[in-house]
């Protein structure tokens, strides 16, 4: 029977492929429906451009507290012209209206118990005359203000360099505004392109890897991070010490992988990693335990016995990080100590018996095999295999199985993620109509951080767009997809190209749902499977969008835009790519130059453009390395 499912399955995207059946393209991009902050009781803190509001913060305070002061009387300025005056509670003036920041004494008369709001919460709150922004902490006052001016106020921030003031006369609140906000996932990380700390804060990410910015309430930092046994067993050791590292399957030793079954292994990272947490000097409180990017791990009789033992090949990881925790978590009480869940560690122990500690996380790492075209609870089908029944037939939902079960033996599990094809990294990625979903659903399974990890540095295939949506999601999984959508693509785009990209979008996301998986790995260059009239809609919508009444600025945002579907047509050889039109190589050699034009310099994670001299632009994109 799965068979015959699987051949009809076949069956049914050959026909929408060729047009036979029509696909549908009206997409629930996912979320609750948007509803505008109410006003039930005006209080005006500028009303016709005066205003006798301060900005108040406590006596004694940190820099966070200064820039979230910083920030809301600029921007306060910017909308309405008026800059509020910013002082202490010992300079205000007796019986004068203000805007409250962070602890003090107004907020501690307020009948609320603030260490109940979750870590980075806030408190907007009002009575009638003052208005209160407190957090959880400095950093939960910060965001506080940054969200008090996106959505009381209409200030965004779409990019690091884009943002939209609106101008106002007025700015008036609810008189009797009483709301708690706490993020969906504690530990964020989203680094679009041209990043700061800035950015980093007003989207309310609060992991950088590396840097500590005190300035916007610090961020979550490691001492060390990502593939790093290869530091704190350096391969240099492997001609003394071969029995630190991995036994490979043709029973030879290798430096690929770190056995983590030997205790002298464990002896010499935890004196290694105690000297690097010691002295880092970015105040960092997290240190990471990674193995090269590879498969190759130990096949020692130690390491196997493991294996066997809890049913997973994750399970010396578990046991190591563990033990590192135990020795060196005294000494560091502040610290997690992190691992991934990635490759061949992918899996999580069949016997549950074998859990985490308290400060140890996985940082799960699956979501790169799944296929995001389609819903993570209903296609188990999986990159890095081409078998019929895996691209056609019912496979069982394993990754998302597996991200239950790793909740369930940890207390805290972070994913990590990456939205992009790194084969093909300038092609569409067809991820956006199940985005809110996936993240829904490893909110409500237990997932506490969410750490997003990839554009390819560069703006085409709408990796800006999907950035901003993402960290809108990171914050709230329940956020209304299609209105940050629109309300993105409008002032990017311009309102008068967006209908149309939009329309663009919704074709493409519903045609490549119908007709193919979409893997972070896919080693097909195809972005799904269109018939000819499709292809001819989305070529007249890219015209429209092209022609439409922008700015220049916003043209160019579309020019890149379109890339993505050029780059699309020129490898399938269609439309004016198509094999036997003698204008092609022009065609080819003007998207080379479009490319270069816009700073891309690869169309592919793994490969930079060469020079245009040495192309041979008779063959597809595919092969411009």
């Amino acid at each position: 029977m799965a068979t015959i499912r699987a051949i009809i399955s076949f069956m049914q995207v050959f026909l929408l492929s060729i047009g036979a059946i029509p696909v549908d393209t009206n997409i629930n991009y996912g979320g609750n429906e948007y509803v505008a902050p109410q006003i039930t009781t005006a209080m005006y803190i500028v009303e016709d451009g005066e205003s006798d509001y301060y900005i108040v913060t406590a006596d004694e305070h940190d820099e966070c507290i200064d820039t979230a002061s910083d920030e809301l009387q600029t921007y306060i300025e910017k909308i309405c012209g008026v800059k509020l005056p910013v002082t202490t509670e010992a300079s205000l003036p007796q019986g004068a209206k203000a805007i409250f920041l962070g602890e003090t004494k107004l907020s501690d008369t307020v009948s609320f118990d603030y260490s109940a709001i979750g870590e980075d919460g806030f408190l907007l709150y009002s009575d009638g005359k003052n208005f209160i922004i407190r957090g959880e902490d400095s950093r939960g006052t910060l965001y506080g203000v940054y969200t008090f001016l996106e959505e009381y106020l209409g200030v965004r921030w779409f990019t690091p360099t884009l943002e939209k003031v609106p101008e106002n006369e007025d700015i008036v609140i609810d008189a009797n505004l009483n709301r708690v906000v706490e993020p969906s996932f504690v530990v964020r990380r989203n680094d679009t392109m041209g990043t700061n700390e800035a950015y980093r804060a007003r989207t309310k990410m609060n992991v950088s890897f590396h840097q500590n910015a005190t300035k916007y309430g610090g961020t979550l930092t490691y001492s060390l991070w990502d593939a790093t046994l290869i530091t704190l067993v350096p391969k240099s050791l492997f001609a003394e010490h071969p029995e630190y590292f991995a036994l490979g399957e043709d029973g030879q030793r290798t430096t690929d992988h770190v056995c983590l079954t030997n205790p002298d292994v464990l002896d010499l990272v935890v004196k290694n990693a105690r000297e690097i947490m010691t002295n880092a000097t970015n105040d960092a409180k997290f240190i990471h335990i990674g193995q090269d990017d590879n498969i190759n791990y130990c096949r020692c009789e130690n390491c196997e016995a493991l294996y066997e033992k809890y049913g997973s090949v994750s399970a010396p990881t578990i046991i190591f990080t563990n033990n590192l925790a135990d020795i060196l978590g005294p000494e560091f009480p502040d610290y997690t100590f992190t691992f991934y869940a990635y490759n061949e560690t992918d899996r999580p122990p069949t016997d549950m018996s074998l859990k985490c500690r308290p400060n140890v996380a996985p940082v799960l790492c699956g979501l790169h095999k799944a296929c995001r075209s389609h819903s993570l609870l209903e296609c188990g089908a999986q990159d890095g295999d081409e078998s019929f029944m895996n691209l056609y037939g019912d496979p069982d939902t394993t990754i998302a199985k597996d991200f239950e079960r790793w909740t369930q033996i940890a207390d805290r599990t972070y994913i990590y993620d990456y939205t992009i094809n790194f084969l093909y990294s300038a092609q569409f990625f067809s991820n956006f109509e199940y985005m809110q979903e996936t993240m829904k659903y490893m909110h409500d399974i237990g997932i506490t951080g969410y750490i997003y990890n990839c554009g390819d540095g560069h703006t085409a295939a709408f990796n800006e767009l999907r950035n901003y949506l993402l960290c809108k999601l990171q914050w709230d999984v329940n956020a209304d997809v299609e209105y940050h959508m629109m309300d993105f693509m409008n002032a990017y785009y311009g309102e008068d190209a967006a209908q149309y990209i939009k329309e663009i979008l919704d074709i493409q996301t519903a045609q490549i749902k119908a007709t193919a998986h979409a893997f972070d790995f896919d080693w097909h260059y195809q972005s799904g499977y269109y018939p000819v009239h499709t292809m001819a809609k989305l070529d007249c919508l890219w015209e429209k969008a092209l022609n439409a009444d922008i700015t220049d600025e916003q043209f160019k945002n579309v020019e890149i835009a379109s890339l993505s579907w050029r780059f699309f047509k020129a490898n399938q050889m269609q439309g004016e790519f198509f094999f036997l039109n003698p204008l092609r190589i022009k065609e080819q050699k003007d998207l080379y130059d479009d490319y270069k034009k816009y700073g891309i310099n690869r169309v592919s994670s793994f490969s930079i453009l060469p020079e245009k001299e040495d192309v041979n632009f008779i063959q597809r994109p595919i092969n411009w390395e």
